[in-house]
């Protein structure tokens, strides 16, 4: 196979010689590789077999974090070794981005939201986030320092689109209510990813 897409590929130009633009598309098109071949549990040799036998022994290990660290010592090595510093450095951005390539690819991306609604009506907000986007939310105990009270603050974990829903519910049912939104990295569980 590699020799077919060799004899294919020594026909064509250099793009570019610009080292920056060669380590940017080059861990571009490296990365959108290396994801298929991940998604699909398959190994190219190398570092990539390394990473997912590391990656099945130590499971909060993921194999394309586990591959960028190790290219990472690889091309450390190289730079100590050959003082190749400014290839090392190159190397270092296409490893980069060879990474999140495999983050978005090979592990999806999680668009799963936390957001947090400080309001005296928060039972009437979740009773409405409950029946109109089947969704869970729980009541956390709380002070507010700024006026020394106690507050309930509803806590729900939902999908990008859910969150806009869940703002707009809010802010029908108690207009001024507090909400503070965040990335959730990853949701485990009942309505989100089983494991």
């Amino acid at each position: 196979m590699l020799d077919i897409f060799e004899s294919i590929f020594k026909n064509f130009d250099v793009i570019t010689e610009d080292k920056l633009l060669a380590s940017i598309y080059g861990g571009l098109i490296i990365g959108v590789g290396n994801a298929i071949i991940l998604r699909n549990n398959a190994s190219t040799g190398g570092t990539e077999l390394l990473s997912n036998i590391t990656s099945r022994l130590v499971p909060t290990l993921k194999t394309g974090e586990m591959l960028v660290i190790l290219d990472i010592f690889i091309v450390a090595l190289n730079m100590i070794a050959l003082r190749q510093i400014e290839i090392g450095l190159y190397s270092a951005i296409a490893i980069y981005i060879i990474g999140k390539i495999i983050e978005v690819i090979a592990e999806g991306i999680n668009f799963t939201k936390m957001i947090f609604i400080v309001s005296d009506k928060y039972e009437e907000i979740a009773n409405e986030i409950s029946k109109k986007l089947e969704r869970g939310s729980t009541a956390i105990y709380a002070k507010g320092m700024y006026r020394n009270e106690e507050k309930m603050i509803l806590w729900c974990v939902a999908s990008k689109n859910e969150i806009k829903k869940i703002r707009s519910i809010a802010s029908k049912i108690d207009n001024n209510s507090f909400m503070t939104i965040f990335n959730a990295r990853e949701a485990y569980g009942l309505g989100f990813k089983e494991e």
